[in-house]
């Protein structure tokens, strides 16, 4: 995902993404610890990704407690 499309999300479906990501990145784990994952690079894509998420939870929650 690009960082461009998560500025468009609210604050509410970006945490439902990084929650749905990180039990994604669970299964992605166990699937891997297994040897049923064929796409290792989705290990550090989703890994990625929620760094992004968090990035810009991080901001908007700056952002509002700068405001007076």
């Amino acid at each position: 995902m690009k960082a461009v499309d998560l500025r468009e999300r609210s604050v509410e479906d970006l945490s439902a993404l990084k929650a749905s990501m990180l039990k994604d990145l669970f299964s992605y784990r166990m699937k891997n610890y297994t040897d049923q994952l064929e796409d290792t690079s989705l290990l550090n894509k989703t890994r990625r990704d929620i760094a992004r998420v968090e990035t810009i939870l991080r901001e908007r929650e700056a952002a509002k407690g700068a405001k007076p």
